[in-house]
This record gives C-alpha cells, sequence and structure tokens, in this order.
C-alpha cells in the first residue's frame, strides 16, 4: 500500500507543480515584509494572493525599464503634492488593502491612469477611476464628474457644493515618481473641497510595485 501510495503522488507531481496555491508564509523566500508573507485581495470578484515575485533573478517589466521620459509631461514628482496630502508607499497600500478584504467599505485604492495603461497591468484589489474622468479640463462633464463621487467616493450633492463629511479614505497611485496622472485626481478632488486628510498619494506607483516584484492583474 505505501508503494501504491508513493507512484501516485509521483505520478501528480508534474501536476502540482504547474498548480497554483496559497502561499504559506515559511515557504516564501521573497517575503513583503518581515511579518507580511502574502495578503489575499478581491479584484473583479475574484480572489488574488498579493506576494513578490519568488524567483530572485526576476527583472523589471519592460514598461517600467524605460528612464529617461520627455520633461514635460513625464517629469519628476514632488514627494509632497499638497498641504495635508499624505505620501505613502507599498506597505501602507497593502495595509489599505487588507483593510478593504477585511470589510473597511470607507476605503478605496484607485489607479488614475487611462485604460490603455491599466491594460498592462494594476494592482489587485485596486478600482480604475481614470484620472480625465475627474477633470473638466480634460473633457469630464460636471454630471459624469457628480455621478463618480458619489458612487465611489460616498460625497453627498448639496444645494451649495458638495458634502464630504463621510467621504472614504482615497489612495491613489498611477505609474510613479514620473507619472502625473494620480496627482492630477487628487488636486482635482482638492478643488471641489474634498478633505485633504482623506487623500493618499502612491507617488512610486507601478514603476516600484513592478520594480519590487509584486502581484498584478490584468
Amino acid at each position: 500500500m505505501n508503494r501504491l501510495k508513493t507512484a501516485l503522488y509521483l505520478s501528480i507531481l508534474p501536476i502540482l507543480a504547474l498548480t497554483s496555491f496559497p502561499s504559506v508564509s515559511e515557504e516564501l523566500v521573497v517575503k513583503i515584509s518581515r511579518d507580511i508573507s502574502s495578503i489575499k485581495a478581491i479584484h473583479n470578484g475574484q480572489p488574488i494572493t498579493i506576494q513578490r515575485n519568488q524567483n530572485t533573478k526576476n527583472k523589471i517589466a519592460d514598461n517600467y525599464a524605460l528612464t529617461s521620459r520627455p520633461c514635460p509631461r513625464f517629469c519628476i514628482q514632488p514627494i509632497k503634492l499638497a498641504p495635508g496630502v499624505e505620501t505613502i508607499g507599498e506597505l501602507e497600500v497593502i495595509d489599505y488593502l487588507q483593510q478593504i478584504q477585511r470589510g473597511n467599505n470607507q476605503i478605496l485604492v484607485v489607479d488614475s491612469r487611462t485604460p490603455d495603461w491599466v491594460k498592462k497591468g494594476t494592482i489587485p484589489g485596486s478600482i480604475s477611476i481614470p484620472w480625465t474622468s475627474l477633470n473638466e479640463d480634460s473633457g469630464a462633464d460636471s454630471i459624469s464628474i457628480g455621478e463618480i463621487l458619489e458612487s465611489q467616493f460616498n460625497a453627498i450633492e448639496q444645494d451649495n457644493g458638495w458634502d464630504f463629511s463621510k467621504a472614504k479614505t482615497v489612495a491613489f497611485f498611477c505609474n510613479g515618481m514620473w507619472c502625473g496622472q494620480s496627482g492630477n485626481s487628487i488636486k482635482a478632488l482638492l478643488k471641489m473641497g474634498y478633505p485633504a486628510e482623506k487623500l493618499k498619494w502612491y507617488r512610486d506607483g507601478m514603476q516600484t510595485w513592478e520594480a519590487l516584484g509584486l502581484t498584478t492583474v490584468k
């Protein structure tokens, strides 16, 4: 019987090698932090495990390998975007994703990039709200902007403007320190009166997310 079990196990090893299983912290060589091996997120209704690439020879994707993009347009962004807006890093984004997974519906992680970039890969658990959809200067109309404020950010429309007292805490990101899309989203919301303390900016965005080998979804 033991020989039969051994033979059966050996026969399915190729299948096991091709199957993706939830990671166990002790098995991961490359962890997110000393205390976090991987986390769970829901993306478009599907469960996703976020962890770092375990191939220690893995290199950054070609989409983010270019070092010299023309400025103006692709200029280096400041560390502090606006008074009261906190600049955050990967661990803070991961913490927000964990809170969302636990049922905190007062937090959002938003990909501010245009759809062509989102299709190349995004952070699991984030939602897509292109920066152009929040800016009238980019063609968005006040009605569609208002719908986003109400349906996504929990803002309440009033006769004299917007009530953001119950608005969500929102972490925005785009392509990285050379990308202004998430900054434009935040600045547009600040002009509407959105509380600065409820706006978070993941400045390093996809550039650093990819550089750290963290999971992306298309």
